[in-house]
């Protein structure tokens, strides 16, 4: 329990860091914005109560707000990803197999999964972030190419972080 309260509270600093220092300057012609960020949502254990994962959603929502300047949109968006993280957990992951598999992470749940379920809940993330940040239909065109390529360089990074800390799973 402590063990891993610590290793959230350090992935929380550590990502809210990577992304205020280090991927808010990035963007790829103005097209392509990675957020990290949304990796320590994604990455929270099964049994997390529900107020919980939304409470911490929205603080780290808010983190984000703060220094990209961005009045709750970051904590919006947060918090919608934590209740599409609830109903993809739900749908997917069976209630007993909660015992075995504690985090939905790329080594415990494998590539197909992780990559699906990062896939699902970064798109909902970066639709609902930029739909609410232009908030009108005139560009549409744009802001779709933007939730796209942003989702495909989010979900690359998400992969490539879970790659770099990847442990395999030992069999019984």
């Amino acid at each position: 329990m402590i063990r891993t309260l610590i290793i959230n509270l350090l992935r929380f600093i550590v990502l809210v860091f990577i992304q205020v220092f280090l991927l808010k300057n990035i963007t790829l012609y103005n097209f392509s914005t990675p957020y990290l960020y949304i990796m320590f949502i994604l990455l929270l254990p099964f049994e997390i109560p529900n107020v919980l994962l939304f409470i911490l959603a929205f603080v780290l929502g808010l983190t984000i707000d703060a220094f990209y300047d961005t009045p709750g949109l970051h904590a919006a968006a947060c918090v919608v990803l934590a209740l599409v993280r609830v109903l993809f957990i739900s749908i997917t992951v069976q209630k007993e197999g909660f015992d075995n598999e504690p985090e939905p992470t790329l080594s415990i749940m494998g590539f197909r999964w992780f990559f699906t379920y990062a896939l699902v809940l970064t798109f909902f993330h970066h639709f609902f972030l930029f739909t609410l940040e232009v908030f009108s239909f005139s560009g549409i065109q744009y802001t779709l190419s933007r939730i796209i390529l942003s989702s495909i360089f989010t979900v690359f990074l998400i992969l490539v972080s879970g790659l770099l800390f990847y442990r395999r799973k030992e069999r019984k």
